[in-house]
């Protein structure tokens, strides 16, 4: 099944220009659109080890200039809460990354790693010797949501972590670093933190499930501080140019809420404004988790005239709104997730008006290529065969 264009030819071209002006992200990566591949979670690892097949997934979404961030890669033994998910923090990985990576650059594509702890948001069987997840606190997550578990093959509630002790901190700091050496060892041309949506450092970040009363807790310099600790150690370790933090100031996935998002991440922009990062990536608050864009009164604009370095927004963009999102200069990048997951070569459909392939969501944490590398190139289907008929005529 295809979307129908809202223009096409032309009027396409005009009205997406500005999704295809270039772009010099830190580190001279120069991008030659405005259009990034979002990091989106397909559960196709086998034993915490990324499979073969994805170099030709991720390759078939690389054109020359093209930014891509890796599905969310984990960064110890520890760090996992999904089925099927890969890691960062082993040789066997590294050298399974290695492949994948190169078939990225042979297409003169730029590609980031994203660097994943879940912290509570897993399960004992996710977990060495079935032990506690770990968190900023002892709550667990609620609001309904569950968690897979690999043993029963059903879904679970959540169970209660484990609060970590702040003299654990600097270790899981360490696996954060090493994950970032280990990325770049790999091929990477660098690593995107994951700070958002309700995983770990999340946990320390939003004041909704952070209740500590030591130095990591309390008030919002205390709650930032494992984050930049973070952001800190991976900037020495691989260059402040090669990293990029991403955040989610007003989801509430994963039960992730902050009483005072505003101040919270403001704040925290101005601490990152010190590190000249690569980027920070920021998720509209009209997104949570996997679901669809909706209304909402909050917003990301707010933060435009406080970070001073490159800023991504993820979230629901289309065509139209992606490019209106780059003119009025309310983001340096858009992010796609769904569109480009189901439209391999999505800016070139994009910058002409062609028809898109629809996403099935039963298929994106399924595993094979089904949903993977199966979706059609533009003049792969006879609509898109006779799309661009049309433009030859």
């Amino acid at each position: 099944m295809t979307i129908a264009p809202t223009t096409h030819g032309s009027a396409a071209a005009a009205a997406t220009a500005p999704l295809f002006t270039p772009y010099a992200l830190p580190g001279n990566l120069q991008l030659k659109h405005r259009m990034v591949y979002a990091p989106l979670t397909r559960c196709r690892a086998f034993d915490q080890i990324p499979q073969p097949n994805a170099a030709q997934y991720y390759a078939q979404r690389s054109t020359p200039g093209t930014l891509l961030i890796s599905e969310a890669t984990c960064i110890s033994d520890r760090a996992h809460g999904y089925p099927c998910t890969p890691g960062l923090y082993t040789e066997e990985q590294v050298e399974a990354w290695k492949p994948i990576v190169s078939a990225v650059h042979e297409k003169e594509a730029v590609f980031f790693a994203q660097l994943w702890h879940v912290g509570r948001a897993s399960h004992q069987h996710y977990q060495p010797n079935e032990e506690q997840p770990i968190s900023a606190s002892s709550k667990a997550v609620g609001s309904g949501e569950q968690v897979f578990s690999p043993k029963s093959m059903q879904m679970e509630d959540y169970p209660a972590p484990r609060q970590l002790d702040a003299s654990e901190l600097p270790a899981i700091v360490e696996q954060y670093r090493v994950a970032a050496r280990n990325a770049l060892d790999a091929g990477f041309d660098g690593v995107e933190v994951h700070g958002a949506n309700g995983y770990l450092i999340d946990q320390f970040l939003k004041d909704g499930i952070n209740d500590r009363t030591d130095d990591y807790g309390g008030p919002i310099e205390n709650r930032c501080r494992f984050a930049l600790e973070v952001m800190k150690a991976v900037c020495e370790e691989v260059g402040s140019e090669k990293v990029g933090l991403r955040l989610s100031p007003f989801g509430g996935f994963l039960d992730a809420h902050d009483s005072h998002p505003y101040a919270l991440n403001i704040y925290l922009l101005e601490e990152l404004n010190k590190m000249n990062l690569a980027y920070v990536h920021l998720i509209e608050p009209r997104v949570a988790g996997s679901g669809d864009r909706s209304e909402g009164n909050d917003s990301i604009a707010s933060f435009r005239s406080v970070y001073n370095g490159t800023l991504i927004s993820a979230g629901g963009f289309n065509a139209e709104n992606g490019a209106k999102a780059i003119a009025s200069g309310h983001c340096d990048l858009v992010c796609y997730g769904r569109l480009f997951l189901a439209n391999p070569d999505l800016p070139r459909r994009f910058q002409l008006g062609a028809p898109l392939n629809k996403y099935d969501r039963n298929t994106f944490y399924s595993q094979g290529t089904e949903g993977y590398t199966d979706y059609p190139f533009l003049e792969e289907t006879a609509e898109g065969k006779q799309f661009l008929a049309t433009l030859d005529a």
